[in-house]
């Protein structure tokens, strides 16, 4: 079992506790969701990996591919306009979810899996 920051976090009240306000205020001062972004929103498509997990998210849930493609354009308008959305239509904290991430660790684990097996050696028992 390999221990992780955010394992460590989770598990100790004193540091989520100090933690928590200190990230929901990131979030806030990041601007994404005045923009009208989701955190997901902005993973870049560049690699194989967010690619593969889009095209999953595309087949499993399609309004949800398409309300991620609706917000990013919305996103570019508001960015060549110099502008924010209105406040009614920010993104809260509680719309706020990760809907590609379980797709993207799904897919990492399917390319961990196929590294393992790729890199397998086959030792001849006597």
């Amino acid at each position: 079992m390999s221990l992780s920051l955010k394992s460590l976090v989770q598990n100790s009240k004193l540091l989520s506790g100090f933690l928590k306000p200190v990230s929901k205020a990131y979030a806030g001062a990041a601007g994404y969701r005045q923009i009208g972004l989701k955190y997901d929103d902005l993973i870049s498509e560049e690699s194989e990996l967010v690619q593969e997990a889009l095209r999953r998210l595309e087949i499993a849930e399609p309004r949800t591919a398409y309300d991620r493609a609706y917000r990013i354009r919305v996103a570019q308008q508001c960015s060549l306009s110099h502008q924010l959305l209105p406040k009614e239509k920010w993104v809260t904290q509680n719309q706020d979810n990760r809907y590609l991430q379980p797709y993207i660790d799904e897919v990492a684990a399917e390319q961990a899996e196929r590294d393992a097996f790729d890199n397998i050696k086959v030792a001849a028992r006597h």
